[in-house]
């Protein structure tokens, strides 16, 4: 049975068949697409950019993963072929050489392919950014009473959000969790804040507090050495999707869900800035955002 010695050699292939299975599953891993906690969608400057970006790389990904198995499977099955045949044809090698030539010649061009496409998407969503960050003026002018800062960083750590308002300087840190499913099936979403803690439904947390007091600590001390002046700072605490129980919650750090943020933050009035003041708070913040985005584009790339 002649046709035997073509059918076996398959077996060979098997190893490699599992590996390219991995990849295609942990090809999920690449998604970056999330979706919003609250009832409204996320939609940024260049959000199709990014999820055409978010597909590029994905082809990247399984092409640079799966490129190596599938050239090299005609002579793994040429190896295999070797072992049920008594007489070696050159031939028949040399096809299989050609034919694992010809995959990674494909498997190349499509890399190639790939970067140039991210190149290209990378660059379009830098000009959508920046566009829709000059637009953003018309709604939030430089002249504006509120105004928000992401990902600060300070001399350790990055604070989440900074929000300068007439009335007060917050510290805005964002932790995401899980809600569980009790045995009912039913969401378990309320979490009891105290001074020191936040009580879960099975565990409990204290470091996002502790981080949001560090944020606070952090910019009143950096806000009154640069202005000379205290400056009213406080800190906020969202968890997207929970129900807050603030019964024995401390009153320096405020827990809230953040579906009602912006008016939450409108209502508060820690303290009273005084138009100087408030201009010099956003003219350093933006210094120092600045500062930073130099400091790590001059560091080589490893």
């Amino acid at each position: 049975m002649i046709w035997l010695e073509y059918l076996l050699p398959l077996i060979f292939l098997f190893p490699l068949a599992a590996m390219a299975s991995i990849v295609l599953v942990l090809r999920s891993l690449h998604d970056a697409r999330v979706q919003s906690p609250f009832d409204t969608p996320l939609r940024e400057p260049g959000q199709a950019l990014r999820y055409r970006l978010d597909q590029a790389f994905s082809s990247l990904f399984l092409n640079g993963a799966l490129g190596p198995l599938i050239s090299l499977s005609p002579l793994v099955y040429g190896m295999g072929r070797m072992l049920f045949v008594d007489k070696q044809d050159w031939v028949e090698w040399a096809l299989y050489g050609l034919l694992s030539t010809l995959l990674v010649l494909a498997f190349s061009l499509l890399l190639v392919r790939d970067y140039q496409r991210i190149r290209r998407l990378k660059l379009g969503l830098a000009c959508e950014l920046a566009v829709g960050q000059e637009l953003e003026r018309l709604i939030r002018p430089d002249a504006h009473p509120y105004y928000v800062f992401h990902d600060v960083p300070t001399d350790s750590f990055t604070i989440d959000h900074v929000v300068v308002t007439p009335h007060g300087v917050f510290v805005v840190e964002t932790r995401a969790r899980t809600v569980p499913i009790s045995n009912s099936g039913r969401g378990q979403n309320t979490v009891a804040v105290e001074r020191e803690r936040l009580r879960f439904p099975y565990w409990q947390e204290r470091r996002p507090l502790h981080k949001t007091r560090q944020g606070v600590d952090w910019l009143s001390q950096w806000l009154e050495q640069q202005c000379g002046v205290s400056v009213p700072v406080r800190g906020v605490l969202v968890l997207p999707g929970w129900h807050i129980d603030t019964d024995d919650a401390a009153p320096d750090i405020l827990v809230v869900s953040g579906d009602m943020l912006a008016s939450q933050l409108t209502a508060l009035m820690p303290g009273q800035i005084s138009d100087p003041i408030h201009d010099k708070i956003i003219n350093i913040l933006l210094e120092r955002a600045k500062l930073v985005e130099l400091t790590h584009l001059r560091q080589p790339s490893v």
